[in-house]
């Protein structure tokens, strides 16, 4: 959106400009890449703004009037990654969450919502480890922190409310305690640990995360017990 002045000395008017809304979406995008990079690299501490705005061939005003300040940058970064895109449309509602939302058994709930979590470590594992360690460095990357633990403790309910609605399950079960078991599993670390420094295929990642969700529920089990336990030399 710019403001140019009309002639005519009639005052000034509003305008849409697509091709400079289209390079300000472009120049942000630079500059969360850029971010994103250097925060796995380096450590949110250690990276300053004017570390990205170099990375970024922009100027640091540039950054700064785009973001308004570090930790800001830090939270479109943790956004981007989580969403995969820039598009002002929650997680929930991304047509790759849909299948947890439409699915007609506890099972098919779980094996949708374990895909989710393949999803979101491949792409904010890492991130997820920089807004951690940082959760020290000031109230507002430690607020960020909290929003996010929030936030998978949010979709770890979601799962259990579409479950419960399938299968209210016996009498007494603990709701409370049931969310905890996907929150606890929902985590990116776990994508961290087992396929980046471990060398799990990213099938096997969602096999064993579908079935540690689905054994903590008190469900049958999804599968064997040896359905991941086995390496293939053919998973990639």
């Amino acid at each position: 959106m710019g403001v140019n002045s009309s002639s005519g000395g009639r005052g000034r008017r509003r305008y849409d400009s697509p091709l400079r809304d289209q390079q300000a979406r472009q120049t942000r995008q630079t500059i969360v890449t850029a971010a994103t990079r250097l925060f796995v690299v380096h450590g949110y501490a250690a990276t300053s703004l004017a570390d990205i705005a170099t990375d970024a061939a922009v100027a640091r005003p540039t950054v700064f009037a785009a973001f308004g300040s570090k930790a800001a940058l830090l939270r479109e970064v943790v956004d981007r990654a989580l969403a995969g895109d820039d598009e002002p449309v929650p997680v929930a509602e991304r047509p790759w969450f849909r299948p947890v939302r439409e699915g007609q058994t506890p099972q098919a709930v779980l094996h949708a919502y374990a895909e989710v979590c393949r999803i979101i470590g491949g792409r904010a594992a890492e991130i997820f480890e920089v807004v951690r360690r940082a959760a020290d460095e000031g109230p507002e990357t430690a607020d960020l922190w909290e929003t996010m633990q929030r936030n998978r403790r949010a979709g770890a309910s979601m799962v259990v409310d579409r479950i419960e609605a399938l299968d209210p399950g016996p009498h007494g079960r603990d709701r409370e305690r049931a969310v905890d078991v996907v929150w606890m599993f929902n985590d990116p670390s776990h994508y961290q640990s087992l396929v980046r420094t471990r060398g799990w295929s990213e099938r096997e990642y969602t096999a064993w995360i579908a079935d540690q969700m689905h054994h903590g529920l008190g469900l049958d089990a999804l599968r064997p017990a040896s359905g991941c336990a086995v390496r293939n030399e053919d998973d990639s």
